[in-house]
């Protein structure tokens, strides 16, 4: 994206920081730090961060707080990460969520640990 091409997200007078350098689908990106994952990639020019499971529809962040869902990718190897929740960091390698993500092998419950049953305390 050139700094000729109109933009909605601009920031705000006297919130500048350094651009740091992320990979965007392999892609070398240069954005401004300090900022979520999902502002920071559309300052960048991202459009497509993520495809729906049943129709491949292209989605994008939406709410910019969480609510929504839209803005899933994967950052640095972990699957379905809300990128307007994230602090965009120097190296991140973000992806792209393609359609749904795999789910873990299911567990034969007539001989699995009952200790996993509560694993979370609750």
């Amino acid at each position: 994206m050139t700094s000729s091409t109109p933009s909605l997200f601009k920031p705000l007078p006297g919130a500048h920081s350094a651009n740091i350098d992320i990979f965007f689908n392999g892609q070398a990106l240069s954005v401004p730090g300090g900022r979520s994952v999902a502002a920071a990639l559309l300052a960048a020019g991202v459009s497509r961060f993520r495809a729906t499971p049943v129709s491949g529809a292209p989605r994008a962040p939406y709410c910019m707080m969480g609510a929504c869902f839209e803005c899933l990718v994967e950052i640095d190897g972990v699957p379905s990460r809300q990128s307007c929740m994230v602090e965009v960091r120097a190296g991140m390698r973000i992806r792209s969520q393609e359609g749904a993500r795999d789910l873990p092998p299911s567990v034969d419950t007539d001989t699995a640990d009952a200790s996993l049953e509560n694993a979370h305390g609750r």
